[in-house]
């Protein structure tokens, strides 16, 4: 009877450890009963974190564009992340969604809540979120260790940068999503954050949206020292170097024209430290151009 009894409240220890109870960052409480052991990812951002997490083998269903790490590609769509295909999300038969809150349709989401499905969203937006984006998914997959190691590294990595360039002269940067519209980031957005730990100062930081479009002429008004592109792949975008023909520009007159491939600095993700040390390198060069 007293090994029974013991084992019951073994029984009744396990269950209570293994529910989960987070919040997401939209601030909701999301809770499931016991680690999550199919997970459907609604961002390529999002894949890429839980893979970093230890969790890769969980996600069994993501969506287009989600190509890092190489074990990511042969994971089933789910449609894109603005238009997700709900009929394939159900069939996968998740135990938990995680969702892009600034990315993903609204209406999908609200449709797969009523099917009863478990919904975390994610939006990171400055570079500490992703630390804590890596431990929050450890929890969910049941992963802590790997998660919790990637986030210790990334923190590391972070403390290294900020004090390598904490204190330099400030560089004010105009980044630059696309050609046409003209569009660029506020300081709300995780990009902004990425330029003030390398010294840099946002010309539109002020802008109420956190995608805006601008003009050539504000830019101009603007004046900044260093342009930088990301564009659409791995390739420099030819339109980076149409700023050559505003010769009043600072950054076009000093050549501080400057590329970064977009899924490392676009991307909330570890890899956003690499686009960050390609971004204070850059920003390097514009202060050893200036007039002595």
């Amino acid at each position: 009877m007293i090994r029974l009894f013991a084992a019951f409240l073994m029984m009744l220890a396990t269950v209570a450890h293994a529910e989960l109870v987070l919040t997401d960052d939209s601030g909701a409480t999301v809770r499931l009963a016991a680690p999550a052991r199919r997970i459907v990812s609604l961002a390529p951002h999002v894949t890429e974190v839980l893979f970093a997490a230890g969790a890769g083998e969980r996600v069994v269903g993501t969506v287009d564009y989600s190509d890092y790490p190489e074990a990511a590609k042969r994971l089933p769509r789910v449609g894109g992340y603005s238009r997700l295909d709900l009929e394939a999300i159900a069939a996968l038969k998740p135990d938990l969604v995680i969702a892009w809150l600034s990315g993903n349709p609204a209406a999908h989401v609200a449709r797969l809540k009523e099917l009863g499905v478990p919904i975390y969203f994610s939006q990171p937006n400055s570079i500490e979120d992703i630390a804590r984006s890596l431990e929050q998914y450890g929890r969910l997959a049941g992963t802590e260790a790997a998660a919790d190691g990637a986030a210790r590294v990334f923190r590391e990595r972070l403390v290294r940068l900020r004090a390598r360039y904490q204190g330099q002269a400030p560089v004010r940067v105009f980044y630059q999503i696309w050609k046409s519209p003209l569009s660029t980031v506020n300081d709300r957005q995780i990009i902004s954050s990425v330029i003030r730990l390398c010294g840099g100062v946002n010309v539109f930081a002020d802008l109420s949206s956190i995608a805006p479009v601008v003009s050539i002429e504000s830019v101009l008004v603007a004046n900044p020292e260093a342009i930088v592109a990301s564009g659409m792949d791995q390739a420099r975008p030819e339109w980076l170097d149409d700023w050559t023909r505003w010769t009043q520009v600072t950054a076009a007159a000093r050549g501080n024209l400057f590329f970064i491939p977009p899924d490392i600095i676009q991307r909330h993700t570890p890899r956003l430290l690499d686009g960050a040390e390609q971004l204070c390198g850059h920003l390097d060069t514009a202060r050893g151009r200036r007039p002595r």
